[in-house]
């Protein structure tokens, strides 16, 4: 049976037809039956339709006929972007083989040059695959030997395919058997254990796992236990993906398919983790982490009705993504919220995205911040998420932030101003090296707080567009960066706080408090606002009091009729500005999230 089995994954840019080329693997073998047939058939989310991209990773099966044999090929479906990096990492070790798709329109990217670092490290078989090749821009020779020479294989080897037409797609089924090695069972008659690549959540049947058979079999009633949790369960159903789940009398080794553990709590399954027998224990497969957010971000309903229904649809998202997590905090201006970790800013962006489309929400959500790490005069250490509890310039001794590992590939006649865009963002250029016979690869440190401030769209300008990033969490290192307050009529306003690089502290605060100019309303008092860093006023705006014309309805006698009601609104109004109270619209948060 392993002999007739090829697992498999993709590794491919986003927008470089990897769902496309699925869609014609499924089509050509039958696995879908024409009539279901449709585009990103593997992508079942609105928001992976949508945008053309892979959010959610899909397994699927395909029976495969060749040479009168019939083989199972497994296919998993990963996401592309950088901030599921981890996950595909675990999928990668649940194959032994991926084909490497490239665009022949665009040439390898960054972000796939990362993901086939990690298939090379882990030893699979890569396949290089040259798609859309059908287009009339298509540089298929010059993609070939930049492919040749990133890999170090003969040209020939090189297929060529259109996910589009189907050109190519009967050479690669035939390519998968032939060069992708079979699974090996290295705990033969030993026990069971399975990793887990993925998992969802079921309301009726609680935690639906995605597993990868190592060694053994699994069937309905087999006890099993989460190797990182330690929870215990009793397997409810076993089965495979066609690509809709179908169910199965058992999973044996080397079989990709799912488990119902009818675990109704979140952050028991956990991405990465080894499912094995009680009594039998066999150990964990290594690579293991638990998931750790980079952005942090608040999540406040617009209206406090709502905050009931915001954690309820957070707890439900959390039983699928054990990387979103958060807890409950309080703003004296929006009320009560959730402060929210993410993988990154695509992965808030889905998160919040769900909420508004699944739960029907609608949330006022603050500028993702990352984490710091402060060191107080005392010698004691935290970590602060939130930029309002960032603590006063004079009340610490060090601050320390996260800095990433970027490579940027491009072509030479954009070097230069990338490395002019990169010391703007206080990057240190490492090296430069030649990527192929047209491109440079530029390898660079810098702060994750620079990385986003817009550093990946101002790439795409400076570069027109030509120029990828992929990018790895690297190390911790000091940083020079101040907590910005705004204050609205001499009162702190907590949802505008924002910590910035101490050289850039004077431009922000103009710029903030001009943006607050032109959104705040007038009213009927002057409205100060201004900001303030390091324990002074660094910018100020004013908005003049609204006039009303209180004597307009008079009409002849004595002046003084007038001017006594003048004098009565002008002690009103001092009356007012020594109350201070200025009443911020809801819509003004909204626009200053978005300003930023």
């Amino acid at each position: 049976m392993l002999s007739h089995i090829r697992n498999f994954s993709i590794i491919a840019h986003i927008d470089h037809g990897k769902s496309t080329l699925a869609d014609r693997l499924l089509e050509l073998t039958g696995t879908i039956e024409k009539r279901k047939m449709h585009n990103q058939v593997l992508d079942r989310m609105e928001l992976e339709q949508e945008r053309g991209i892979t959010i959610k990773m899909q397994p699927v099966r395909i029976r495969y006929q060749q040479g009168g044999e019939e083989y199972m090929l497994n296919l998993i479906d990963t996401p592309g972007h950088i901030d599921f990096s981890y996950e595909v990492s675990r999928a990668l070790r649940a194959v032994e083989g991926v084909l490497l798709v490239v665009d022949a329109t665009q040439s390898v990217q960054a972000q796939t040059f990362t993901v086939l670092h990690q298939a090379q490290d882990l030893g699979l078989t890569v396949i290089p695959v040259l798609n859309k090749i059908d287009l009339p821009s298509a540089r298929t020779s010059e993609v070939r030997e930049e492919v040749a020479a990133l890999l170090h294989c003969e040209k020939e080897s090189i297929l060529e395919v259109s996910g589009k037409t189907g050109q190519g797609v009967a050479e690669l089924l035939t390519a998968l058997v032939e060069r992708i090695p079979p699974p090996q069972e290295e705990y033969v008659g030993k026990g069971t254990r399975a990793l887990v690549f993925d998992y969802e959540y079921s309301q009726h049947r609680g935690v639906v796992v995605y597993v990868r058979m190592l060694d053994g079999t699994l069937s309905a009633g087999d006890p099993l236990v989460f190797m990182a949790t330690g929870e215990k369960f009793e397997v409810l159903e076993v089965g495979t993906f066609a690509p809709d789940p179908v169910r199965a009398q058992e999973l044996s080794s080397g079989m990709i398919g799912y488990l119902v553990t009818g675990i109704k709590k979140a952050g028991e399954a956990r991405v990465g983790d080894t499912l094995t027998s009680p009594s039998r224990s066999l150990p964990a497969l290594p690579g293991y982490q638990a998931p750790k957010p980079v952005v942090w971000a608040s999540l406040y309903p617009e209206s406090q009705d709502d905050l009931v229904t915001l954690r309820q649809a957070l707890s439900r998202l959390r039983l699928s993504d054990a990387a979103l997590s958060f807890e409950e905090e309080a703003s004296g201006t929006l009320g009560r919220g959730f402060r929210c970790g993410f993988l990154g800013m695509l992965h808030m962006e889905i998160i919040s995205e769900r909420l508004r489309r699944e739960f029907n929400l609608s949330l006022v959500i603050t500028t993702p911040t990352i984490s710091y790490e402060i060191v107080h005069s005392d010698g004691s250490s935290e970590t602060v998420y939130s930029p309002s509890q960032f603590p006063d310039d004079r009340t610490f001794t060090a601050v320390r932030e996260p800095w990433v590992s970027v490579r940027i590939i491009t072509p030479p006649a954009y070097v230069g101003a990338i490395v002019t865009l990169a010391h703007e963002h206080e990057a240190v250029v490492n090296e430069t090296e030649n990527f192929g016979p047209t491109r440079i690869a530029l390898s660079l440190h810098m702060p994750l707080r620079e990385l986003m401030r817009n550093f990946f769209d101002e790439l795409k300008s400076v570069s027109s567009g030509y120029a990828s990033l992929s990018y790895d969490m690297f190390d911790m290192r000091p940083a020079d960066v101040v907590r910005l307050d705004v204050l609205i009529a001499e009162e702190v306003v907590p949802a505008f706080a924002r910590v910035v690089a101490r050289r850039r502290m004077q431009r922000e605060a103009e710029d903030a408090v001009a943006k607050l100019k032109k959104l705040l309303p007038a009213q009927l008092i002057v409205i100060k606002i201004q900001a303030q860093s390091c324990g002074r006023i660094v910018a100020a705006e004013r908005i003049s009091a609204l006039r009303k014309d209180v004597a307009g309805y008079l009409y002849g006698g004595d002046i003084t009729r007038k001017m006594k009601l003048r004098e009565k609104q002008k002690k009103g109004k001092k009356k007012m500005q020594q109350i201070g109270k200025v009443t911020i619209p809801q819509n003004v948060f909204v626009q200053m999230m978005k300003e930023r």
